[in-house]
């Protein structure tokens, strides 16, 4: 520090000439004015005297912190410190107070990673706080005059905090002492929630303490934060930061507004509330095994846990489960025939009954295990007839089973080796695995889910509504046409019979294939109807129909039309291309209602379906009876006999004649549906 001589001259600290003699230096400090040589001495004293206090004052309130003071002498200790030097303490405690309250979220990450459970705040938590960093920590939160904290006022005022209450509050921001304490912050800040304070309970100290001991020498950078106590008597969650990036414990001056609100920004996540799952979640209430009442076709049950189906005894049965009780579990016997015809006993006399069960007791022990859902059925009954197979079990069996894309087993009771054989590829189409021959199983089969009897809606259909993703009629045909390799999605160009693979190969004229029965309800001039259709425009295909399954749906495939008098043959329909004609012929004899089994069915399809009710003088009942016989007079008479009668009479011994001049309306609106969605 220079300064002039009186008037300018050289400076008195002069090195620009070397050799100087000490008369030239005495010289020099001579011309220094005394009044300016005092100023400086005591403008040295000053800061001198400040740099001791400074110095002394802070050691004073660093040992107080270290040694194990009383909860009275804390707030005293740090007002009389506070007393010395006003405005430089406050700001030097507005510094211990930040690092205070990163070390007391440290001390608590310590406690519940020690404990082995998870911070409820994330992993960005600091560790290894010493204990002696936590003690003096709450020296300064006792005299922050918060509302909580370490401070015999605070516990005296508010007897619940002390008593570790567990409700999250926050920090009053408008706090008077916290205000004066600390410095300035930005709102964001203060937003984060970095300056609230408080303590663990007692409890959690005491393992704090022996936890703290090995690691305080390893700890000197952690830093958290900690919640703070209410009024209310609850204690708030603690907010953990990460250590590695916030200021040093030793560190005085408080960093400017801005590099705060940057560590706050950058530090001070917000912490997601954490919701604990119930430890135990509460069964499902028992409901029974089998419904006998929501379906008028079949009954059916249902088993989830523990079930083992033993096919040489007929039973299937649920085990209960560790632990059940009379709400969740219940012993129960049902005997269930699992064919969907239980109102006709004519069908259901030979179908095996079987036991479904639940048992809290002894169960045979399982010999195979499997990991897929299983289906019990039976293909007796009525499947013998081509339409009661499609109705009873091909159709029920696609609308249960689908829904696991083949990955689901199929338990046959009453096995039929023919009729399984028969119809083989749908079984392959459903399942991945093998039908196994239920009563023949010697094997105690268990499984997690069993169903006993197919869903069934209804002969021959299905409603959307209820079924498995909303399965239709559509998706059904779909199903049977890729099951057995169809090309034809699509009606008319038609295929050619000697095409039927070439999919691009087409016939100029739509193609009608008529099915002619061999035994009862024939076609006695099929000829004539064949020259009838020709007329019209028809290319005709006739047929009676074959054992295997296949060929003749290849047929069916290539054609865009099908007719037939009522019987099992129309069923062929599910192979003739989405938007085709359907044509039933209904006999004599009030047989309306057994034609439903077709007519509903044939526009779920997407068909056009086209009925044609015949005349007296189109049976060959004329034939047999006189014009005036009840048989013509009086069918509800004979069909109120039942239902052997009304079959006798009507269905096997009737043949048809048509009349082609009747007939040809009915044939040129099927052909006239043809030319129309071809041109659509």
């Amino acid at each position: 520090m220079g300064m002039d001589g009186g008037g300018g001259g050289k400076l008195p600290y002069s090195y620009a000439g070397v050799g100087h003699s000490d008369g030239k230096l005495v010289k020099s400090f001579s011309r220094v004015e005394p009044r300016k040589f005092g100023m400086g001495l005591v403008a040295g004293f000053l800061l001198v005297t400040c740099a001791y206090f400074s110095t002394a004052k802070f050691d004073a309130i660093h040992i107080a912190m270290m040694s194990p003071i009383s909860k009275d002498g804390i707030g005293s200790l740090v007002s009389g410190a506070a007393d010395t030097s006003n405005s430089k303490q406050k700001l030097d405690l507005g510094a211990q107070d930040r690092n205070a309250l990163s070390k007391e979220g440290s001390k608590a990450e310590v406690l519940e990673k020690d404990d082995g459970n998870t911070s409820p705040s994330g992993t960005d938590s600091g560790r290894n706080a010493p204990l002696e960093d936590t003690m003096r920590d709450e020296t300064f939160v006792g005299d922050s005059g918060d509302g909580g904290g370490v401070g015999a006022s605070s516990a005296a005022a508010n007897p619940a905090a002390a008593g570790g209450g567990r409700d999250e509050v926050p920090a009053k921001d408008d706090d008077a002492t916290t205000a004066a304490v600390l410095p300035p912050v930005s709102s964001e800040e203060a937003g984060n929630g970095t300056q609230e304070s408080g303590v663990l309970e007692d409890e959690e100290l005491q393992v704090q303490e022996e936890i703290a001991k090995p690691l305080s020498k390893s700890s000197n950078g952690s830093a958290a934060a900690a919640s703070t106590s209410s009024g209310n008597g609850s204690s708030a969650s603690v907010v953990h930061s990460d250590p590695a990036v916030l200021p040093a414990p030793v560190q005085q001056i408080p960093p400017t507004t801005k590099e705060v609100k940057a560590v706050a920004d950058q530090q001070i996540p917000a912490v997601p509330e954490v919701k604990q799952a119930d430890s135990a979640t509460p069964a499902r209430e028992w409901k029974p095994l089998c419904d006998l009442t929501s379906n008028r076709r079949i009954d059916w049950c249902e088993l989830d846990g523990d079930v083992r189906v033993l096919g040489a005894n007929a039973s299937v049965t649920l085990v209960a489960p560790p632990g059940a009780d009379e709400r969740t579990f219940r012993e129960e016997s049902w005997r269930i025939k699992p064919y969907p015809r239980k109102a006709d006993p004519n069908a259901m006399h030979k179908i095996r009954v079987l036991t479904v069960q639940s048992v809290t007791g002894d169960a045979p022990a399982c010999t195979e295990r499997h990991d897929v859902p299983a289906l019990v059925f039976s293909d007796r009954g009525y499947s013998g007839n081509y339409f009661h197979a499609y109705t009873d079990v091909i159709l029920p069996l696609f609308l249960t089973a689908r829904q696991y894309a083949g990955e689901v087993m199929l338990l046959v009771t009453d096995f039929q080796m023919w009729w399984i054989g028969k119809y083989l590829p749908v079984f392959k189409s459903i399942s991945n695995y093998e039908p196994v021959d239920l009563d023949n199983d010697p094997r105690v089969r268990c499984f997690r889910h069993v169903q006993v009897g197919l869903t069934n809606h209804d002969d021959f259909s299905i409603d959307p509504r209820r079924a498995p993703n909303g399965y239709s009629m559509l998706d059904f045909t779909k199903f049977m046409r890729a099951t057995y390799g169809l090309p034809r999605d699509v009606a008319w160009p038609a295929v050619t019979a000697g095409a039927a693979t070439n999919a691009t190969a087409s016939s100029s004229k739509p193609r009608l294939l008529l099915i002619a029965r061999a035994r009862t309800r024939r076609f006695v001039n099929t000829e004539e109807i064949v020259r009838g259709a020709e007329k019209v425009g028809f290319e005709v295909v006739v047929s009676e129909g074959e054992h295997e399954v296949a060929p003749f749906a290849e047929l069916a495939n290539t054609c865009d039309a099908i007719m037939g008098v009522h019987g099992a043959g129309l069923t062929n329909m599910v192979f003739v291309p989405t938007g085709g004609v359907v044509i039933q012929v209904v006999p004599l004899g009030g047989l309306e209602f057994v034609a439903s089994y077709f007519r509903g069915p044939s526009r779920d399809m997407g068909h056009r379906y086209l009925e044609y009710r015949i005349t007296p003088e189109e049976s060959t009942l004329i034939d047999q009876f006189p014009r005036d016989h009840v048989i013509f007079t009086d069918p509800e008479g004979v069909k109120s006999k039942g239902w052997d009668s009304l079959k006798d009479a009507y269905l096997d011994k009737q043949d048809v004649r048509l009349n082609m001049k009747r007939f040809r309306p009915t044939l040129k609106k099927a052909i006239s549906h043809l030319r129309k969605a071809k041109a659509n």
